[in-house]
């Protein structure tokens, strides 16, 4: 914030005093709104739901799931059957967790334009597995 707040300070005109002041952090909080505003804007790009495919890579798991996600600005939900918990950044890094009964995972990775991908892993019915998964927005 300093880095922003200097410059403007250092373009005020003797003699403007405090309006001067008023007016640099008035700039300030414009700009602050507006990068706000533009990290919203960009978690929005990412709406909409996304069918996932968790590929096993160890542990004695079934070899592939599917399951639908929902995301909504910067929450990541299910969009079918278990319980998703999750959040997405505004540049498209996510973080879930997982649950159906006792099974629970945790996956994290990365979604750009329409697809997305990442690593999970988690207790599946009591065995320890872990492995990739890959994501389409329908």
């Amino acid at each position: 914030m300093e880095t922003l707040v200097r410059p403007l300070l250092s373009r005020i005109r003797p003699g403007l005093g405090r309006l001067g002041l008023l007016a640099a952090a008035g700039a300030v909080i414009a700009l602050t709104a507006s990068d706000a505003e533009a990290a919203r804007r960009r978690a929005a790009n990412f709406d909409g739901t996304w069918n996932v495919v968790f590929a096993t890579r160890g542990g004695n798991c079934s070899p592939t799931y599917n399951a639908p996600f929902a995301v909504q600005g910067r929450r990541v939900a299910s969009a079918g059957g278990g319980k998703v918990t999750g959040g997405i950044t505004g540049g498209g890094n996510v973080a879930v967790r997982i649950s159906v009964g006792a099974s629970v995972a945790t996956g994290r990775g990365r979604l750009a334009g329409n697809t997305g991908s990442g690593t999970w892993s988690g207790l599946i019915q009591g065995d320890r597995c872990h492995g990739v998964w890959q994501a389409t927005r329908s």
